[in-house]
């Protein structure tokens, strides 16, 4: 019962080296990052370099083997310095994942070898007329012979451009809905593919958000990585273990804005002394303390969860990503407001990290919808 809820040590190393990394080579440069609305390559290279980019590939295909807890742990850290550059786990981890799920052995060591190596890999599920509804996209796949010829868009793909590899859900038969999709891996050197112009974001605006477009793309059947009509069940499959990534980065969004607030309310006076010495100000840094805690131990049963593939996992990782991403707006607005002024310029992260925690609450479903998945998946007692 000691150590019930306590951390064994290799996470807690984990969480120590990735937190030494995210301060001193990823933290220096994520206003940069922010205000120039430019890709955090700095940041890129570091967890390139550490093995961190895309932890999760399995060890034979050259990746690090992390599990579900490690990852989220990369990046809460890494989003406790710079929401952006936690995109780069985050992103990866979602874009392969599908071919982790549903991809045969040939597949995984064609493509996650060359993301283990440095290579990107998005996923793309979202148009513009197909959102929370994603079983009514219009991309579609027709079959001739032996190829497939994709054409059609997607929207708010993260790291468009910057990665190389994307999974594409496209539907062989829009009468069919969910029962018509099949999963793809396109290449961005593959013809007829092309980006449009980087979305100009709230928040996260160091990885780009970019619309894809594909014009008579030609693939190979050995691109397809899911069965014709079960590309839908691998897409909400893989969300079921990402929304946790998610819930990660609201955790580290959160803590990043409560450290902030937590030694600026000592070094503040007013009145003759810190502004931590008043209530109003303790109760405020409680508050945040208690619900990140309560967050963190919530999205990390949601990992241990996702790792077993258990039967409640659609429970515990719509509830980690709400829950979590609900409380990194409320943190960082209320970091805001403790700072006051100060809070509202870019010259302290508070401000940043509130417009960050912004999307937490809506990509990868809205957290309207994660309460429609909770309210459908309730636990038995």
């Amino acid at each position: 019962m000691d150590a019930l809820f306590d951390l064994p040590s290799e996470y807690k190393d984990l969480r120590a080296s990735v937190r030494s990394l995210a301060e001193n080579e990823i933290a220096p440069h994520a206003q940069a990052v922010d205000e120039d609305h430019r890709f955090p390559q700095e940041a890129f290279d570091a967890l390139q370099k550490a093995g961190l980019a895309a932890s999760h590939v399995p060890t034979e295909f050259g990746g690090e083997g992390a599990d579900a807890l490690g990852v989220v742990i990369i990046i809460e850290e890494v989003a406790r310095v710079c929401g952006s550059s936690s995109l780069i786990p985050a992103v990866n981890k979602l874009g392969s994942l599908p071919l982790i799920l549903g991809g045969n052995k040939e597949q995984k060591e064609r493509w996650l070898t060359q993301l283990a190596k440095g290579k990107g890999f998005s996923y793309c599920l979202s148009e513009s007329e197909a959102g929370s509804d994603a079983a009514s996209m219009r991309t579609k796949a027709v079959q001739s012979g032996d190829k497939w010829i994709l054409n059609g868009s997607k929207k708010w793909i993260s790291n468009a451009g910057f990665s190389d590899f994307y999974t594409v859900l496209a539907t062989s038969d829009a009468a069919l809905g969910a029962k018509g999709i099949a999963a793809f891996v396109v290449e961005k050197s593959d013809p007829g593919v092309s980006f449009g112009a980087p979305e100009k974001k709230m928040g996260f605006r160091g990885s780009p958000t970019r619309e894809v477009y594909f014009d008579n793309v030609e693939l190979s059947d050995d691109r397809r990585i899911s069965e014709v009509g079960k590309g839908f069940a691998l897409a909400m499959d893989t969300l079921d273990h990402t929304r946790i990534t998610i819930a990660a980065q609201a955790l580290g969004l959160a803590q990043g804005a409560l450290d902030v607030a937590t030694k600026y309310a000592h070094e503040r006076k007013q009145f003759n002394k810190p502004i931590f010495d008043f209530q109003a100000v303790q109760f405020m840094l409680a508050d945040m303390a208690m619900s990140i805690e309560a967050a963190r131990l919530l999205t990390y049963a949601a990992a241990v969860r996702s790792e077993r593939n258990d039967g409640d996992l659609k429970f515990y990782s719509a509830s980690s990503k709400c829950f979590a991403s609900d409380v990194a707006m409320k943190v960082t607005t209320d970091a805001v407001q403790i700072l006051g002024g100060y809070g509202y310029v870019s010259d302290y992260p508070v401000e940043r990290m509130m417009r960050d925690a912004k999307l937490t609450q809506i990509y990868e479903g809205t957290n309207q919808v994660q309460r429609i998945v909770i309210a459908r998946n309730l636990p038995k007692s």
